[in-house]
């Protein structure tokens, strides 16, 4: 498992960014935490892959919008409100976007279809990927690390924790039986 984190890893975290992002970087920042993977290296390669993952959805917005809308009537209803506050506002929300979990592919799409300058996207695109990137790492890999700790802690409890998991899992099995006995002998 190892070998195939270390061999693939990097790789994962560039097609995971491009195309989703918050799994696939927390995880590899787990992975950095345990001496897997370089978290600077984990840390580009998510900038990258996030940027270019929402431009290719912008351009995609900016060429075929319209359609994409007329065919998910879900995302089409909220539409006109998105494009409102990105007409407004579009630093921000093109930054603040970045880190609205279940928007990563829609929300490009929908900003494709505002008539924003590419070079204005692309430029604040860039800065949400190097402030998001750091951050959904870090969180992996403080938790990685957590747990890698809290493992080591474990160790020296393993057996006490398998005997008490047992025990607790005998007695629920117990319990339910003695449960489904009841009820259908009544």
């Amino acid at each position: 498992m190892e070998e195939l984190i270390a061999t693939h890893g990097y790789i994962a975290v560039f097609i995971g960014t491009f195309l989703e992002g918050e799994t696939i970087l927390a995880l590899a920042g787990a992975a950095a935490a345990y001496g897997y993977l370089s978290f600077p290296v984990v840390c580009a390669l998510a900038v990258v892959g996030a940027f270019l993952g929402d431009q290719t959805c912008f351009f995609i917005g900016r060429r075929y919008g319209n359609r994409i809308l007329a065919r998910f009537p879900r995302l089409a209803a909220k539409a006109p409100r998105v494009q409102a506050i990105l007409r407004r506002w579009d630093a921000p929300a093109v930054i603040i976007l970045r880190f609205t979990y279940g928007l990563r592919i829609a929300g490009p799409i929908v900003i494709g279809t505002c008539g924003i300058s590419p070079w204005r996207l692309a430029f604040f695109n860039f800065v949400g990927a190097l402030i998001w990137a750091p951050i959904v790492a870090g969180v992996g890999y403080l938790a990685g690390y957590a747990l890698h700790e809290w493992m080591g802690k474990i160790k020296d409890a393993q057996v006490a924790i398998l005997v008490a998991a047992v025990l607790i899992a005998a007695v629920v099995w117990f319990l339910l039986r003695r449960r489904h006995k009841t009820g259908t002998g009544s």
